[in-house]
């Protein structure tokens, strides 16, 4: 059994995609609020002209948005190459989230996404795609079951099902 989740251990560490600047659920389930100044309160990463998104989040002051805001909005602005010159992150009022993709200004790509949700906004926007609005839930509302969690969850029910026909065949 215990070769079993050892085995589990390794692939779900396989299908990480996550780059290693990248921060994670994981990451940030320690800014999960315990308490809220307001009712509905939540947090977004905020920053100004960070220099890519790592930093950006790296150094995001652990505060409640105000209470007129209702979703986190991010700016991301990309060269040709798609690499990162700036990322602005902040708290965003309903008509400040009308207009979200990416646009060609200056020589540059600029996204911009709004989404609704504690910390949701963890990510930058890199395309059209991904330069959207999003509503997602709430860290404490339990997030989805991921491709790995899956995996072990149906492994371990093969294994149990294994176990029981070999024992039935036994007797």
């Amino acid at each position: 059994m215990a070769a079993w989740i050892l085995m589990l251990a390794v692939i779900s560490d396989r299908l990480k995609t996550v780059r290693s600047r990248d921060f994670t659920m994981k990451d940030i389930v320690h800014l999960h609020p315990s308490t809220t100044p307001h009712p509905g309160g939540f947090k977004c990463f905020t920053c100004q002209d960070a220099a890519d998104n790592y930093e950006c989040n790296r150094w995001a002051p652990d505060v409640y948005c105000p209470k007129e805001t209702r979703y986190c909005y991010t700016l991301h602005t990309m060269d040709d190459g798609g690499g990162s010159v700036s990322v602005t992150k902040r708290c965003a009022a309903p008509e400040h989230c009308r207009f979200a993709g990416c646009a060609a200004r200056n020589g540059f790509q600029v996204c911009t996404s709004c989404c609704e949700g504690n910390i949701c906004n963890v990510g930058v926007p890199r395309n059209d795609s991904g330069a959207a609005f999003a509503t997602s839930s709430r860290v404490s509302s339990g997030a989805a079951l991921r491709p790995a969690a899956l995996l072990y969850v149906f492994v371990l029910w093969l294994f149990i099902d294994f176990s029981k026909k070999k024992k039935n065949r036994n007797f």
